[in-house]
């Protein structure tokens, strides 16, 4: 089993900056990769970002590129997601998760844990 624990979101407004954390935990922790995803109200949960323990290859949707920058420290098992100008519709809950791959498919159905999510909600 793999558990995530998250952290950092909050309340920012336009144009301001967050950090989210990740922490993994379990067995076989590094069988899998670490993505973002959030959800919005009434809206489909999106891929964010994603990143590979070994090389650090490093995905990132559309509309975050050049804004969010995704990260690991491996000895910690940790993963972060930096975010930049950040805009009203970022704002969503944002989920930590292990992804079973192949690296960068941004699949919902390949992810095997979610992290219990945290809050971002960006003002105008």
């Amino acid at each position: 089993q793999v558990q995530l624990v998250e952290s950092g979101g909050g309340l920012v407004q336009a144009g301001g900056s967050l950090r989210l954390s990740c922490v993994a935990s379990g067995r076989n922790i590094r069988t899998y990769n670490l993505d973002w995803f959030r959800q919005a109200p009434g809206k489909e949960r999106e891929f964010v970002a994603a990143i590979s323990w070994g090389a650090g290859r490093t995905v990132y949707a559309d509309s975050v590129k050049g804004r969010f920058t995704i990260s690991r420290v491996n000895a910690k098992n940790t993963v972060y997601l930096q975010m930049d100008s950040l805009k009203p519709e970022d704002t969503a809950l944002y989920y930590c998760a292990a992804d079973r791959g192949p690296f960068g498919d941004r699949l919902l159905s390949n992810v095997d844990s979610w992290g219990q999510g945290t809050q971002v909600t960006v003002s105008s």
